[in-house]
């Protein structure tokens, strides 16, 4: 029996993909997990941010916490609100320009349908994995957080900006003409942006997750509501275990729980 706080799976590049749950103490391949009954009891709860045994209110964070932490500004979800690169801060301007003034690259992003996203280059391409997608192309990359905001923000007038998770846990993927999506992209980007394209080159990512089989519909698990659960793992795919009895379960909705995790057979 393993014990530990719940936080975003650990992944690897490969074919398919590597996922590793940390335990503190030990990380779990949960590759070799497929095909196993595993249990999952919730037996307290930890804040990321402050590492205080408080109720976890969001993506992790106790409340206060996730109304003070800089990792949890509104920039991080509306990228075009960033403001370090005017030296303007929100909640600590030292770690916004360490996060915000780096290359980001805009993306488009098949994980139900085309979707479009922004993440920092660095975060290649863990992104495009916790996001279940099959398939991604870059768009353009930037110097900055802010300058990738502003091309999202024109982009989700054409492009979605959600991912439709059941679609994606049931591997439900909309037919996408690649070619024709980039140049719709490039086509409606603001001229002063343009430039940061690489119009010669189109790289279309593939990505493979090791499930053995696609649930036909998803019920979704939630350990605050019920703390113990024990089920045939068959697959896991962005940041989601899925069960064969149609169960799925999303480590990043659940962090900063405390549990008893338990391989059985």
């Amino acid at each position: 029996m393993f014990e530990g706080i719940l936080k975003k799976m650990i992944t690897e590049r490969n074919t398919p993909i590597d996922y590793f749950l940390d335990m503190e103490s030990d990380f779990i391949h949960l590759n070799q997990c497929i095909g196993k009954t595993i249990s999952i009891k919730s037996i307290g709860s930890q804040c990321l941010n402050c590492y205080v045994e408080h109720p976890i209110f969001r993506q992790g964070f106790c409340k206060s916490c996730f109304f003070e932490s800089p990792a949890v500004g509104e920039w991080i979800m509306r990228p075009e609100l960033s403001k370090a690169h005017l030296d303007i801060p929100d909640r600590d301007l030292d770690y916004e320009k360490k996060i915000q003034l780096q290359p980001h690259i805009v993306y488009l992003a098949l994980s139900s349908h085309l979707k479009v996203g922004v993440t920092r280059k660095s975060q290649l391409p863990t992104r495009w994995i916790d996001q279940g997608a099959e398939e991604a192309m870059i768009v353009l990359e930037v110097p900055n957080r802010y300058l990738a905001g502003v091309a999202e923000v024109s982009l989700k007038q054409i492009f979605s900006d959600k991912t439709n998770w059941r679609k994606m846990l049931q591997n439900e993927l909309e037919e996408t003409n690649w070619e024709e999506a980039f140049n719709k992209a490039a086509d409606h980007l603001p001229g002063d942006l343009k430039s940061f394209m690489n119009l010669d080159e189109r790289k279309l990512e593939k990505i493979i997750f090791p499930v053995n089989k696609y649930p036909n519909k998803v019920v979704s698990l939630n350990l605050l509501k019920t703390p113990f659960y024990q089920g045939k793992l068959i697959g896991v795919k962005g940041q989601y275990f899925l069960f064969e009895d149609q169960t799925v379960f999303n480590v990043r909705s659940n962090e900063g729980q405390k549990v008893e995790f338990n391989i059985i057979n």
